[in-house]
């Protein structure tokens, strides 16, 4: 067994915002990983009326979205409809385009990609900063 296979995929990031969840998504996203990001997501909007959200996307090699129930996708869709007013996508614009499409149909979700080498414009675009990890 590869100690590199139990890194979790979905990672929490500390913000200065209680009512931001930002998370970064790390490698090769799986229907499980989405299941736990949709979890967190979930206890994100019972805790606040109105939330934004950014999401990093670090070495990203896929989603396996053919394999995420479609309950999931459309439960997950319309909890953002509800809460989300703004979201920031950091990185593969491929990636984005399709979390857009995902997002935005149902909803009034304002949605902005940023390059990687942008992610300063996109923590400046909610009014947030990433706290420094604890060591």
């Amino acid at each position: 067994m590869n100690f590199l296979e139990d890194v979790p995929v979905v990672r929490r990031i500390d913000t200065n915002r209680d009512d931001l969840f930002a998370v970064e998504l790390v490698g090769h996203v799986r229907a499980p990983d989405v299941e736990n990001l949709f979890g967190l997501f979930e206890a994100a909007c019972a805790q606040h009326p109105r939330i934004d959200v950014l999401v990093r996307l670090v070495d990203h090699d896929g989603v396996d979205w053919a394999d995420i129930a479609a309950d999931t996708l459309k439960q997950c869709s319309a909890e953002a409809a509800d809460h989300v007013g703004r979201c920031a996508l950091i990185g593969e614009s491929s990636w984005s385009n399709r979390m857009q499409g995902w997002l935005a149909a149902p909803s009034t979700v304002e949605i902005r990609h940023f390059p990687a080498t942008g992610e300063a414009d996109a923590w400046a675009w909610l009014d947030a900063h990433e706290k420094p990890a604890d060591v």
